[in-house]
């Protein structure tokens, strides 16, 4: 497949779409995002085979390198703080907020070695983003099978002890851009406390003030990347999910509200709309 007329095509439609209104520019932006990550996908795949031969952790880099080059295109600058928390010598397991199909330029800005992500089954069926991912060593599993789900995340506990992995994950499960953070789903913590290795919460700004898709929203902007201390689970058991998940909880959305800025209004900024805990 010859992609080169495909991001010729889409450069030019964002062209075109920049004198135009607020709307035709963001679906523009958005076309050429995906036509990049498609096309990058089969480069990467290629580089990751010719280096490596096939699926290993080690393809990460490698993913990263060429992602991270998004950023220049979409006038994007990530300020991070704590970064050296992240380059610890164990395995551990990662956890952050997830908005959108950006947060990918967000995780690959910041990623450790030896990391690896936990995503749904059906992105591997994404053709040529589903192989690099999978060359990438992703870890995916089928939300709609618990026990499926289980067991894979079982087999992820061993494998990040015996090699020396860092896992990512989203412990919300799913995008949101309400402002706030979604209940926190369990299975970070089980995994974290199955392999008595510590917590790194990562929290990420609102993207509201440069992209929103209910306004219509996609300029340039900056996203603040804070790591938070790690939190230990050396001696915890399963009896000490539900409070290990209020206290990450809790420490993350206090630093998503401090951290975030809605658009600017009358000139001036807001705080993040958050709705109250439920």
């Amino acid at each position: 497949m010859e992609l080169w007329p495909l991001v010729s095509a889409a450069l030019l439609l964002l062209v075109l779409a920049v004198p135009l209104s607020r709307t035709a520019r963001c679906y523009a932006k958005l076309c050429l995002y995906c036509v990049l990550c498609l096309g990058i996908s089969v480069v990467a795949s290629g580089v990751c085979i010719l280096r490596h031969g096939g699926r290993t952790v080690e393809n990460m880099s490698i993913i990263s390198w060429f992602v991270r080059s998004f950023k220049y295109l979409y006038g994007l600058r990530f300020k991070v703080q704590g970064r050296q928390k992240l380059e610890v010598d164990g395995p551990c397991v990662i956890i952050s907020n997830h908005q959108s199909i950006l947060d990918m330029m967000g995780l690959m800005e910041i990623l450790p070695k030896r990391c690896v992500q936990v995503a749904k089954r059906e992105l591997l069926f994404l053709g040529p983003v589903g192989l690099v991912m999978y060359l990438g060593g992703v870890f995916f599993i089928n939300r709609q099978r618990s026990s499926t789900a289980v067991s894979v995340m079982a087999n992820l506990g061993e494998r990040m002890i015996e090699e020396n992995l860092k896992v990512w994950i989203y412990p919300e499960g799913t995008r949101n851009d309400s402002g706030d953070l979604l209940p926190f789903k369990k299975g970070a913590f089980y995994l974290a406390i199955q392999a008595q290795v510590p917590i790194i919460p990562v929290v990420y700004s609102s993207f509201s003030s440069f992209y929103n898709l209910q306004t219509k929203l996609f300029t340039s902007g900056t996203i603040k990347v804070q790591v938070l201390d790690a939190v230990p689970t050396l001696g915890l058991t399963v009896a000490d999910v539900p409070k290990l998940v209020e206290s990450c909880y809790q420490a993350m959305r206090a630093t998503f509200r401090e951290i975030s800025t809605q658009p600017q209004e009358n000139g001036v900024a807001e705080g993040p709309r958050v709705q109250p805990a439920q």
